[in-house]
């Protein structure tokens, strides 16, 4: 239905792990905001049932198969977006996972922090690196990076943070590799009209957390927006949560 000149002046969008939660979210309110959004997601099927219903509500949602422990996906995901429009606008590192066996140092299943770490930081790595080339394309691009208030160091060691408690080794440290990739990369990137920050989602109620968080899916989506749209002044290199700063 798309135009190549149509492709030409539309921006275009990629959410990984998109078809549930906050991602999905993410995914429609980019389409809302006029974007045609990839939808990344591990299992095919359940991507494009996701993608049919914000299609349904017309928007220009296509999925993409995208599992972040696979290369040739992430390979055929940058080919997909070059075919359609030569360049990527928007890069919302949204996939990751938890695991039932993640823990405290002395307890943490050392094969579930593996998982952990491949998934959301060497994963999401692998997936800038393939994006790059589109996203340097693009007139100004945009990279954010989900992370969580658990990748901070310095609340990890506050014993009075509300969550001090929450000591999952594999998760916490894998969310705080991704804050280093936003710093490294965003310094790497210093010199161009991209910017790349990491988005501190709060406590937001999804599957992962078994729908706990006192947020909704909304709220959770509402910082990664923020910086998906950053005008040109905005800054870039930073961890934000609504709008503050929140300590690495």
């Amino acid at each position: 239905m798309d135009t190549t000149a149509g492709n030409a002046a539309k921006k275009i969008a990629l959410v990984t792990g998109a078809n549930k939660g906050i991602g999905l979210e993410i995914a429609r309110q980019l389409g809302q905001a006029g974007f045609t959004v990839f939808l990344g997601a591990r299992n095919a099927a359940l991507g494009e049932a996701a993608a049919a219903k914000l299609r349904a509500n017309s928007l220009d949602v296509r999925c993409v198969e995208l599992d972040l422990g696979n290369a040739s996906t992430i390979a055929a995901a940058a080919k997909t977006i070059e075919a359609l429009g030569g360049r990527l606008d928007v890069l919302v590192n949204n996939a990751g996972i938890a695991d039932g066996a993640d823990g405290p140092p002395s307890t943490a299943n050392i094969d579930a922090v593996r998982r952990v770490m491949e998934t959301n930081f060497v994963g999401t790595l692998a997936v800038t690196q393939a994006m790059l080339p589109l996203l340097k394309t693009a007139p100004a691009a945009r990279i954010v990076n989900l992370s969580s208030g658990l990748g901070s160091l310095q609340w990890n060691s506050d014993p009075n943070w509300a969550f001090a408690s929450y000591k999952l080794l594999g998760y916490n440290a894998s969310k705080a590799a991704l804050n280093m990739l936003t710093v490294q990369l965003a310094y790497e990137l210093r010199d161009t009209p991209i910017k790349v920050n990491s988005a501190n989602p709060g406590y937001t109620a999804t599957d992962m957390n078994g729908h706990q968080g006192n947020q909704t899916i909304e709220e959770g989506a509402a910082e990664s927006m923020r910086l998906a749209l950053l005008p040109a002044d905005g800054p870039t290199g930073g961890f934000f949560e609504t709008g503050a700063v929140d300590p690495w």
